[in-house]
């Protein structure tokens, strides 16, 4: 486990909660496992996919019925982030307030952590 004792990973607002516990009820996942991986022009970019069953590894986050887990190789880009979930004109979706991000581009689909 990767982080501060008492603390969790990450954190989600209510919208996110409500969101993610939607999608594990509608088709019966035990969650999302959030990542991080090498892509897109600023080098990482984030994973969210469902989940069927809990890694042992993974860091495992649950909050107001939603359940997040944390890919072990994330971890430590991930502590301290809170995932939103945002409605707009023109899209909605997951967002990632995440402290350890030092640069993002202009799509906002990717992003750049220090020593990277």
């Amino acid at each position: 486990m990767f982080g501060i004792p008492g603390r969790q990973a990450v954190t989600m607002t209510p919208v996110a909660a409500t969101q993610i516990a939607r999608l594990m009820g509608r088709d019966g996942h035990q969650g999302l496992r959030i990542g991080v991986k090498k892509g897109g022009c600023a080098g990482m970019e984030y994973t969210m996919e469902y989940v069927t069953k809990v890694d042992p590894h993974d860091e495992v986050v649950e909050q107001d019925g939603a359940r997040v887990m944390i890919a072990p190789m994330a971890q430590m880009f991930l502590f301290g982030t809170e995932i939103d979930y945002q409605v707009s004109l023109l899209e909605s979706g997951f967002r990632f307030n995440n402290p350890n991000v030092t640069e993002a581009c202009g799509c906002g689909e990717s992003i750049k952590f220090a020593n990277m």
